[in-house]
């Protein structure tokens, strides 16, 4: 069982809490510019795998894209059953879907459902956020970043992204 998502991420970052003495007031520095790039990011929660890409655009043509870096990813002879919102390019025409993937939808707005969405809020606070990015190779270059340092903790993708209801534990 995959679970999957995007987050976009560009010069507009989030701030988030951080730490400072008491009676000051830290810097949060913010862009008003408005690059961004896109994680495609996906995961196995059971097995703490992980496969993600770094695109220009949310569409189609990249879920495709991300759907076979998943596939690639699936054990030998396994079949992946992909959970994901119900965003238009999850379910458009265009869509190639690797044969060793089914794709299921989760319910309309129910964003908590879906671990993933806990990964992002992570990654942002541990590894995104309060930074100005000085063009659009930088954006890439941290959410390349981000996500291989997630990759390479596959406790914390398993202490995140696991599901007592989900995994039946």
């Amino acid at each position: 069982m995959w679970w999957q998502d995007e987050a976009r991420v560009g010069q507009q970052t989030k701030l988030t809490r951080r730490w400072a003495r008491r009676g000051t007031r830290p810097s949060a520095p913010k862009d008003q510019r408005r690059s961004s790039a896109w994680i495609f990011g996906a995961i196995c929660p059971a097995e703490g795998k992980a496969a993600g890409i770094v695109m220009p655009r949310c569409n189609s043509e990249a879920m495709s894209m991300h759907l076979e870096e998943i596939a690639f990813h699936v054990a030998p002879g396994a079949h992946a059953v992909v959970l994901l919102d119900q965003a238009g390019w999850h379910g458009s025409a265009e869509l190639v879907v690797p044969p060793n993937i089914t794709l299921m939808p989760l319910p309309p707005r129910c964003p908590e459902l879906n671990p993933v969405e806990n990964l992002w809020q992570f990654m942002r606070d541990n590894w995104l956020s309060n930074r100005i990015f000085t063009s659009y190779d930088d954006i890439v270059d941290h959410c390349c970043f981000a996500w291989n340092t997630l990759v390479d903790q596959p406790w914390r993708i398993m202490s995140i992204g696991l599901r007592q209801w989900a995994h039946g534990f």
